[in-house]
C-alpha cells in the first residue's frame, strides 16, 4: 500500500536509527529478544497445558500426581492369609484389587555417606536395621525427600523416574480430539477453515519463494517465521498473564490463519530485498557497513509498516470497543492489536538484527572469495591475504571482537544445556540418576518378615516392598543449587513437562543448526585453507633462504669505478636537484647525519649471510647491491618492508645507472601501498607514475546513471566524451546487450605424424573430447568453466582454442593453469602419450595483437551498446546535423577503414576511450589491442540519430591485475563493480564491460559530430594550448617587427 501520509517517512526515521543500533549489535539483540520470547512461549505453554499432563484433553483438566502410583508399580507385592501356608508374590494390579483388610508398605533405605562422621538419622517405625540400611514398616506409601539426622547432616533422595513420552499415544489423542471437533462443527466453517489455512500455508510459501529471489534460501525466510512467533507469544503473555483476556486454544487455531494472511510477510521481504540488493550493487566496496544498509532499509520500507500497522491495530481496537459484548471477539482483536504491536517492535530489533548478520556473513564469503580467486589468478598468496583482509575492514567492529563472539556463542550454548539439563531431566537424565537410586530387580521378602509371624500377618494382609532407596548428604553446591532452582522455579516446572522438553529440544537443534550457519564463512574451503598452511610455512622458508645472485654488474673491491660513480652514497644523493633530495633518510634506520660511515662489506656480507639483513641501514643494503651481494629483485624478501625496499632500490640505481634522479622527489614513491603490488602487478619497484584521472558523466546506461573515470593526458579527451554523454542521456540513455563471455587460451601441440594430429582435432571435436577436457578443466578452478575448445591445423601442429567463463576475473592465469593441467591429462589419462606442448600459448588466442579471431568469435565480453539521439539535440549540443553524421560515419570508419585493410578498426577513436578508462580502473592496457576491437554504425530514424558501436572482444575484470591497487580499486567502487559479485560471479564483470562500450559510444559520436561540423583542429588548439605568459615590450623597431611577422605567416603556410 502506498503512503497515505507524507509524515510516515519521517515516523520511519526513530525504528530506522532502532535498527542501526540492533545491526551494531546483533548478538546482543538476538538473544536478548529470543530470552524474552522464551519466557513467554513457557508462560503461554503453563497457561495453556494445567499439570503439563501430556495429553490433548489437558489442556481444559488437570492431572493428577502420579510420583506414589508410580512407585507402587516398582514395588514387590506379597501376600498372605490364614489359608495359605507363607507368602505369595502377586502383582501390583491383584495388589491393588485384593480385599485384604491390612496393606502395608516396607520402605528399603540405604544411607550411604563416604564421610563416616556423619550419622544416620533414626526414623519412627523402624523394624530392621543393618549398617546402613533402614527398613521401616508403614500403612502408607510415603517417602520423604529430604531427612535429617540429630547431628544436623541432611539427607537427600532423588526425584522419581519418569516413563519416555509416548508419542503414538498422544497421536491418537489428537486425532480423536480433531476429529470429535470436525464433526460436531457446521461444513460450511469447516470449508472456511480449510481455505484459511490454505492461504497461510500460501503466505508461508511465498514468504520462501520470495526470500529466494533475494538470494537466501531459507535462513532469513525462518528468522521472519520466529519474528511474527515470538510476536505471537508475547502478545499472548500480555494478553492472557498480565491483563487477564482469556484466547481459549480453540480461538486460537480458528483466529490465526486470518491474521497470518492479513498481517504476511510482505514488509519483512521488502526490507530484506532492499538490504541485499544494496550489498550487491556496491558489494559494501564503498566501505557503507552493515548497519547503514539496514538503516537505509528500514528508511525506505519503514513508512508503510508503520501505516499498515496502525491501520490494522487501530481496527482491532476499533472491533474490541464495538463488540464489547461478544468476550470471545474482544478478547482475539485485543490479542491481534498486541501481536502488530510487537511485530513493530522486533522488526527493527530482532529481525534487523538477523538481518545484519546475513550481511555481515555475505562480507565474510566475499572476502574469502576475493583471496582465492586472486591466488588462482597468480597473485602470491601474502598479497591475496592483504587484499581479502582490506575488504572484512567494512565488517562492523563487533564481529571483530573474536574474543566477544566466542564468549556469547558459548553462553547461548551453555544456556540451552542447562535448560535441557532440568528440562530433560524428568525424562532422560534422571532415568540414569534412577540406576543409581533404584534397584530395579524384584526385592524379596525380608527374613525378619517371614520368619517373624508377628501379630499384623495373622489375618490377611498385603506387604509391598519398595526397591533400595539411596539417600546421600547434600553438599554445599546441592545448597547453591536449590537457591537457583528456587529463583528459576515456575520457569523450572515448565520445562520439565514431557511435552515442552521436545519442543526445547527442537529449539536446541535449531540452535545448533544456526551456530553452524554463522560460522559456515570461517570454514568455507576448509580443506583449501590447510593445504595453504603448507604453502605458506614453505613460503615462509623461502624467504630467509638465500637467494640466487642477479645479473647485476658485480663490483668487487678491487673494481675501479670511473670518476662519477666513485662518489658515495651521500655525495650522490646531495648532488641531486629537488627540494626532497634527502628523502630516503625518513627511515629511522638511516639517521646517518650524524655517522656517515659505512661498516666494512665483509661485515655487512656476514650480516646479510646470518639473515639480519633488516638490521642494516638503507645505504649498507644499497651498498650490498651496488657491490652485487644482493639482487634488487630481493630486497622485499630479505628487507620485509616493501616501502624500505623501494627507498633502498632507487638509492642503489642512483649510482648503478647513474641517475640522481631517483635519489629525488621527481618520481613519487612515497604514501603508496606496495603490499599490494608485490607478486601481483610489478617487480623491481622505484616508484609509481600519477597521471591525472578526469571522469565523464552521468552517463545512463540500461537505466542506471555512471559517472565513468577516465586517466589520460590527451587533452579534449574527457571533454568531447562529456559531451557526448550529454547528448546520449537527452535521447534516454544507452542501452547495451552482452552477447557473449568467454576469454580464450590457445595452446599449440606438435605430434610425430599428420595422421595423429588429425585423430586428435577429431577427437577434440567430438563431445566425448569435448566432456573429457571439460572434466580436466573445470576441475582446476572454482570459477574458471570451458565452454568450447576449437581447433584447426597447420601441418603437423594442432591449434586448440579454449574459450572459458572466469569469474569476475580477467582470468588469464586462471585459464593457463587450467590448459596445462588438460593437456597433462591427455597424454597420461586420455591416450595422447606422443603429443608435444609446443607452447601454452601459440598466439592462437589471441592475446595482446591484432587478430581476425576475436573480431569474428569473439575474446572476453562481447558487448553492443546503442542510443539513439534526437535530432534538436544533434543540432544544439553537438552542432552538427544527422544526415551528416551518417554520411561522414560511413565515409571514414566503414569506406576508410576498409580500404586501409583494417581488421575491427571501423571507427573513430575507440581505443582512446578504451585505454583511458583501463588505466583509470587497473586494467591490462596491453590488451588495448584487441579490447579496441569495435565498429560503429549510424542511421536516420524519423529525423532522429541511432548510433551503436559493435565490441566483440572487450577483455576486462574486476578482482586481480591491476585491480588491487588501491586508487584503481576506488574507481572501481565509483561504478559500484568492484571486486567478484556477491551472488553471481561474473555479474561485476560483465557490467563493466557495458560501461567500456558505452564510454566508446560516447566518444565516438562526440567525435564524428566534431569531425562532421570542423572543430576538431579548434578544440584541440583551445583545450591543448596553453596561453602565453605576458612578457615585457620589447624596444623593438617598426621594420623589426614586420619581418617577424611576415616570417610567422610563411611558417604557418609550411
Amino acid at each position: 500500500m502506498p503512503l497515505l501520509f507524507k509524515g510516515l517517512k519521517q515516523m520511519a526515521k526513530p525504528i530506522a536509527y532502532v535498527s542501526r543500533f540492533s545491526a551494531k549489535r546483533p548478538i546482543h539483540i538476538i538473544l536478548f529478544s529470543l530470552i524474552i520470547s522464551a519466557f513467554a512461549y513457557l508462560s503461554v505453554i503453563q497457561y495453556y497445558f494445567n499439570g503439563w499432563q501430556l495429553d490433548s484433553n489437558s489442556v481444559f483438566e488437570t492431572a493428577p500426581n502420579k510420583d506414589s502410583n508410580t512407585l507402587f508399580q516398582e514395588c514387590s507385592h506379597y501376600y498372605r492369609d490364614s489359608s495359605l501356608d507363607g507368602w505369595v508374590s502377586i502383582t501390583a494390579h491383584e495388589a491393588s484389587e485384593l480385599p485384604a483388610p491390612h496393606h502395608y508398605y516396607l520402605l528399603n533405605l540405604n544411607f550411604n555417606s563416604p564421610n563416616e562422621t556423619d550419622s544416620i538419622p533414626e526414623l519412627a517405625n523402624t523394624v530392621f536395621e543393618k549398617d546402613n540400611t533402614k527398613y521401616i514398616l508403614q500403612e502408607d506409601l510415603s517417602v520423604s525427600k529430604e531427612i535429617s539426622s540429630t547431628d544436623g547432616t541432611k539427607w537427600r533422595l532423588r526425584s522419581d523416574r519418569k516413563s519416555l513420552f509416548d508419542v503414538k499415544t498422544l497421536a491418537y489423542s489428537l486425532y480423536d480430539v480433531f476429529s470429535e471437533n470436525v464433526t460436531q462443527a457446521d461444513p460450511f466453517d469447516v470449508l472456511i477453515m480449510v481455505t484459511a489455512y490454505l492461504m497461510m500455508f500460501y503466505t508461508i510459501f511465498g514468504l520462501f519463494n520470495d526470500m529466494r529471489k533475494t538470494g537466501s534460501n531459507f535462513w532469513l525466510s525462518a528468522s521472519t517465521v520466529v519474528n511474527s512467533a515470538s510476536s505471537l507469544f508475547l502478545a499472548l503473555y500480555v494478553t492472557q498473564c498480565i491483563l487477564g483476556k482469556e484466547v481459549s486454544a480453540l480461538t486460537l487455531f480458528e483466529g490465526l490463519p486470518f491474521i497470518v494472511v492479513v498481517v504476511g510477510f510482505k514488509h519483512k521481504i521488502k526490507i530484506a530485498q532492499y538490504a541485499l540488493e544494496k550489498f550487491e550493487r556496491v558489494g559494501l566496496s564503498k566501505r557503507i557497513t552493515t548497519d547503514e544498509i539496514v538503516f537505509e532499509s528500514v528508511s525506505e520500507e519503514g513508512g508503510r509498516l508503520i501505516q499498515d500497522h496502525l491501520l490494522c491495530i487501530f481496527a482491532f481496537i476499533g472491533c474490541s470497543m464495538y463488540a464489547h459484548q461478544l468476550k470471545t471477539l474482544t478478547n482475539f482483536c485485543i490479542l491481534s492489536a498486541f501481536i502488530l504491536i510487537f511485530e513493530l517492535i522486533l522488526t527493527p530489533t530482532f529481525y534487523s538484527a538477523i538481518l545484519a548478520l546475513r550481511l555481515e556473513m555475505n562480507v565474510i564469503h566475499r572476502s574469502t572469495i576475493i583471496k582465492q580467486t586472486l591466488e588462482e589468478d597468480g597473485v602470491v598468496p601474502s598479497t591475496a591475504r592483504i587484499i581479502s583482509k582490506a575488504e572484512k575492514k567494512s565488517v562492523s567492529s563487533f564481529l571483530n571482537l573474536s574474543v566477544v563472539v566466542i564468549i556469547m556463542k558459548l553462553s547461548v550454548i551453555l544456556l540451552f544445556v542447562f535448560i535441557n539439563f532440568y528440562n530433560f531431566g524428568a525424562n532422560w537424565v534422571n532415568d540414569a540418576f534412577n540406576s543409581l537410586y533404584f534397584d530395579k530387580e524384584r526385592v524379596s521378602l525380608p527374613d525378619f518378615i517371614t520368619s517373624n509371624a508377628s501379630e499384623n500377618f495373622k489375618e490377611q494382609a498385603i506387604v509391598s516392598v519398595t526397591p533400595l532407596l539411596y539417600y546421600k548428604p547434600i553438599k554445599s553446591y546441592q545448597r547453591i543449587e536449590d537457591m537457583v532452582l528456587l529463583l528459576l522455579r515456575n520457569v523450572s516446572v515448565a520445562i520439565r513437562d514431557r511435552f515442552v522438553s521436545k519442543l526445547v529440544l527442537s529449539a536446541l537443534v535449531c540452535s545448533a543448526v544456526i551456530n553452524v550457519y554463522l560460522l559456515n564463512a570461517a570454514r568455507i574451503h576448509t580443506s583449501y585453507t590447510a593445504d595453504q598452511l603448507v604453502k605458506t610455512e614453505v613460503t615462509k622458508k623461502s624467504f630467509t633462504a638465500p637467494v640466487q645472485k642477479a645479473s647485476t654488474p658485480v663490483l668487487t673491491n678491487k673494481t675501479v669505478i670511473s670518476g662519477s660513480k666513485v662518489k658515495s652514497l651521500s655525495s650522490a644523493q646531495s648532488s641531486s636537484s629537488g627540494p626532497s633530495s634527502s628523502s630516503e633518510e625518513d627511515d629511522s634506520r638511516d639517521i646517518e647525519s650524524l655517522d656517515k660511515k659505512i661498516r666494512p662489506l665483509e661485515e655487512l656480507e656476514a650480516l646479510l649471510s646470518s639473515g639480519n639483513t633488516k638490521q642494516l641501514k638503507n645505504k649498507e643494503v644499497a651498498a650490498l647491491v651496488i657491490h652485487g651481494k644482493l639482487p634488487l629483485y630481493a630486497l622485499e624478501k630479505k628487507l620485509g618492508d616493501t616501502t624500505r625496499a623501494v627507498a633502498v632500490r632507487r638509492k642503489a640505481l642512483s649510482i648503478l645507472a647513474e641517475a640522481p634522479v631517483l635519489a629525488s622527489d621527481r618520481l613519487p614513491y612515497k604514501n603508496y601501498d606496495y603490499d599490494r603490488v608485490f607478486g601481483a602487478c610489478c617487480e623491481n619497484v622505484i616508484g609509481y607514475m600519477p597521471l591525472p584521472v578526469g571522469v565523464i558523466g552521468p552517463l545512463v546506461i540500461d537505466g542506471t546513471s555512471y559517472h565513468i573515470p577516465m586517466a589520460t593526458t590527451e587533452g579534449c579527451l574527457v571533454a568531447s566524451a562529456m559531451r557526448g554523454c550529454k547528448a546520449i542521456n537527452a535521447g534516454g540513455g544507452a542501452t547495451t546487450v552482452l552477447t557473449k563471455d568467454g576469454m580464450t587460451r590457445g595452446p599449440v601441440v606438435r605430434f610425430p605424424t599428420l595422421k595423429r594430429s588429425g585423430a586428435c582435432k577429431i577427437w577434440l571435436d567430438s563431445e566425448e573430447g569435448q566432456n573429457a577436457i571439460k572434466k580436466a578443466f573445470n576441475s582446476t578452478s572454482r570459477f574458471a568453466r570451458l565452454q568450447h575448445i576449437q581447433t584447426c591445423l597447420a601441418g603437423d601442429l594442432l591449434f586448440m582454442r579454449f574459450r572459458t567463463t572466469t569469474g569476475d576475473a580477467m582470468g588469464m592465469n586462471m585459464i593457463s593453469k587450467g590448459v596445462e593441467y588438460s593437456l597433462k591429462q591427455m597424454v597420461e589419462e586420455y591416450g595422447w602419450e606422443d603429443m608435444e606442448v609446443v607452447s601454452v600459448s601459440g598466439n592462437y588466442c589471441t592475446d595482446k595483437k591484432p587478430a581476425a579471431i576475436n573480431w569474428i568469435e569473439g575474446r572476453g565480453k562481447s558487448v553492443v551498446a546503442e542510443a539513439t539521439i534526437p535530432g534538436d539535440v544533434v543540432r544544439k549540443v553537438l552542432k552538427s546535423d544527422v544526415s551528416a553524421l551518417v554520411e561522414l560515419n560511413i565515409a571514414k570508419n566503414l569506406v576508410g577503414s576498409a580500404m586501409a585493410g583494417s581488421v575491427g578498426g571501423f571507427n573513430a577513436h575507440a581505443a582512446n576511450l578504451v585505454t583511458a578508462v583501463f588505466l583509470a580502473l587497473g586494467q591490462d592496457p596491453a590488451q588495448n589491442v584487441e579490447s579496441s576491437n569495435c565498429i560503429t554504425l549510424m542511421k536516420e530514424v524519423d529525423g532522429d540519430l541511432r548510433i551503436s558501436v559493435s565490441m566483440p572482444s572487450i577483455e576486462v575484470g574486476t578482482i586481480g591485475g591491476g585491480t588491487v591497487l588501491e586508487p584503481q580499486g576506488a574507481m572501481l567502487d565509483l561504478l559500484g563493480v568492484r571486486g567478484p559479485h556477491a551472488t553471481a560471479p561474473g555479474t561485476n564483470a560483465r557490467q563493466l564491460a557495458r560501461i567500456v562500450a558505452c564510454a566508446v559510444l560516447a566518444g565516438e559520436l562526440s567525435l564524428c559530430a566534431a569531425l562532421a561540423a570542423g572543430h576538431l583542429v579548434q578544440s584541440h588548439m583551445t583545450h591543448n594550448r596553453k596561453p602565453a605568459e605576458p612578457t615585457k615590450p620589447n624596444n623593438l623597431d617598426a621594420t623589426d617587427i614586420n619581418r617577424l611577422k611576415d616570417g610567422s605567416v610563411t611558417c604557418i603556410k609550411s
